[in-house]
């Protein structure tokens, strides 16, 4: 039996990362895996996506370089060989997190953990053991979400899981159910490849949860390249004829389908619980989520839980940073992390981010907000790259002027984004983010404008549209 202060279950963003924080505090730590280090967001999300995003990218930008005054002649891409480049990948970074594992002296153990009591684990299924320790750290994050839709275990039915990592298929028609993040990155990925989408989502917009203008934006730029959107709609079942699959579905009362080579299921994702607690343990869950205090102790002593487990908030760097407030804490040390300022991400094109509050929240909590916009069509390096219709928008406390949030969709949004969390957590305001000099050209530069346009002071008007012939 091996003993060890702190098993960590789940080598994902959360676990790995705790798992390393904890070596580095003086901690005996194992971390348990099932599957590949890195958990989803390395094998089966962030990462593959990205990969995929950017090639997509370069494809579309390779057929339209003819406005820049480029010829590339019979531009073509290959799915197997797109996919075999997001493996590379993938495996680079594996391979980074295994050597910070054997840097950090801690014990990767291979095979599915089951806590059978507060300081007891048992692993089978790989390197089969019984492991004793002081605590227990639960970050087995989640997996794809699959609603009990009539036919959705059809063959061409897949999950994004299976998507990235089943054989590459080159959808030219693809219906995706879902219009959150997971949804809509893959609309674009396909799109920039010219397969004809369609996304089918039950809310009354794309991305519910994000500002409403961004919303309605991304809605008319994929309609703009050929997608199919259809909100408020609920799916009844799903069909198969000919080869061909037909997702059938009703909207304001009335009945429709649309046929597709494939069907994306992308409605969310659950917690990962399955199989984890012995039958002598019993811990305190809300909905599939295990309840987690704010130091991240469950209801069971010297047992904790991270990430997607445990949040509706399914981020990587949420759990990144709970990770490490969770290992700071088991080691008895105070957190050295900031957890209340989260930036959210999602890689279509534009990019889109946000942080904090929209103005829209801040009303409903009843906080005055002075806001300021700025208009991308007006930014000199976004109008040389040839990007899509975007903005900035910030929201400030009336009253005090401290930056608030921040919701961006525009180019590198998802690098900008940072320049705010760090604004709202070290409670800068207005005035103290206008100060700073940001170089020309650049698109950070359009983050001074939108600090001006709260003082009425904006240097940089956006120029008109031309009226429709």
């Amino acid at each position: 039996m091996n003993q060890y202060q702190l098993v960590v279950i789940g080598a994902g963003p959360g676990g790995y990362v705790a798992a390393i924080r904890a070596a580095q505090l003086g901690l005996k730590t194992a971390v348990i895996e099932n599957r590949d280090v890195g958990g989803t967001c390395l094998n089966r999300g962030c990462i593959p996506t990205k990969a995929l995003l950017h090639a997509s990218e370069v494809y579309r930008q390779a057929k339209e370089a003819y406005s820049l005054g480029v010829d590339i002649l019979q531009a073509s891409y290959q799915m197997d060989r797109i996919h075999e480049k997001k493996e590379k990948v993938v495996l680079q970074l594996r391979g980074g997190v295994e050597q910070l594992f054997k840097a950090n002296k801690i014990d990767l153990i291979r095979g599915s953990a089951a806590i059978l009591a507060p300081h007891k684990v048992s692993v089978t299924g790989g390197e089969n053991s019984l492991l004793t320790t002081d605590h227990i750290l639960i970050a087995t994050g989640s997996v794809p979400s699959c609603p009990p839709i009539p036919g959705i275990d059809l063959p061409g039915v897949v999950s994004s899981d299976q998507i990235l990592e089943g054989d590459p298929i080159d959808y030219k028609s693809l219906v995706i159910i879902g219009g959150g993040v997971i949804g809509v990155e893959f609309a674009t990925f396909y799109q920039n490849l010219g397969c004809e989408v369609a996304i089918i989502e039950a809310m009354d917009r794309l991305l519910p949860t994000m500002d409403r203008e961004i919303s309605q934006n991304l809605g008319m730029i994929l309609k703009k390249r050929g997608g199919s959107i259809h909100t408020g709609a609920r799916v009844e079942k799903i069909t198969k004829q000919d080869g061909m699959l037909f997702c059938h579905f009703t909207q304001n009362g009335q009945e429709y389908s649309v046929q597709a080579q494939g069907i994306l299921v992308a409605v969310g994702r659950r917690p990962n619980t399955k199989g984890l607690f012995g039958s002598e343990v019993s811990i305190q869950m809300d909905r599939g989520r295990i309840v987690t205090e704010n130091d991240f102790s469950t209801s069971l002593p010297n047992i904790w839980a991270i990430g997607d487990v445990t949040s509706s908030v399914q981020l990587a760097h949420l759990a990144s940073a709970q990770g490490i407030a969770a290992a700071e804490r088991i080691a008895g040390h105070q957190s050295s992390v900031d957890l209340s300022v989260v930036p959210s991400c999602i890689y279509t094109d534009p990019e889109i981010a946000s942080v904090g509050l929209s103005a829209d929240e801040a009303k409903a909590q009843g906080i005055a907000v002075q806001t300021g916009k700025f208009l991308m069509a007006a930014n000199g390096k976004t109008i040389i790259e040839g990007k899509d219709r975007g903005f900035i928008k910030v929201v400030c406390d009336a009253e005090s002027g401290v930056l608030l949030g921040a919701q961006l969709m525009c180019a590198r949004a998802t690098d900008l984004i940072g320049e705010f969390a760090n604004g709202i957590t070290n409670h800068l305001t207005a005035e103290q983010m206008r100060r700073v000099i940001r170089p020309h050209p650049t698109f950070s530069e359009a983050i001074t404008e939108a600090f001006e346009d709260i003082e009425g002071r904006a240097i940089h008007i956006a120029p008109k549209r031309k009226p429709a012939k």
